[in-house]
């Protein structure tokens, strides 16, 4: 892999665990972790709380491994996954804008899992050739 590849992928892997290491530090000071845990059984999540603060870990703790390197592949996919209910459970019936023609949509979410997909598949050829991107 060249170095401007692994460079380019570096730099995607570094931007997209920002996106949840920002989030997860936000919804903490921000003090709403409780709200998303309303949130979350309204849905019928049991121990609502306990889950949003788990989640918001996630995010601090995975997001900032993510961004060094570290576990990139199970990070990666439970963070697309994790971006994947929230379409499901927001922004899909907002339809696909974020701005504009439309708000609160999918699009930005869609954006974050491709990212997320690419940064899985880029990882996972740099380990088949014996390297770490």
């Amino acid at each position: 892999m060249s170095s401007e590849v692994r460079l380019g992928v570096t730099l995607l892997r570094v931007a997209v665990a920002s996106v949840f290491v920002i989030h997860g530090v936000a919804r903490t000071l921000n003090g709403t972790v409780g709200s998303f845990g309303g949130f979350l059984e309204s849905w019928g999540f049991p121990a609502g709380v306990a889950l949003a603060w788990a989640i918001t870990i996630t995010e601090v703790l995975g997001g900032t491994l993510l961004a060094v390197g570290i576990c990139v592949r199970p990070l990666a996919l439970w963070f697309a996954l994790q971006i994947a209910a929230g379409i499901v459970m927001v922004h899909a019936q907002h339809g696909w804008f974020v701005v504009g023609a439309g708000t609160g949509g999918a699009e930005y979410s869609a954006l974050i899992i491709a990212a997320l997909i690419s940064v899985t598949l880029t990882d996972s050829a740099s380990h088949r050739l014996g390297r770490r991107v």
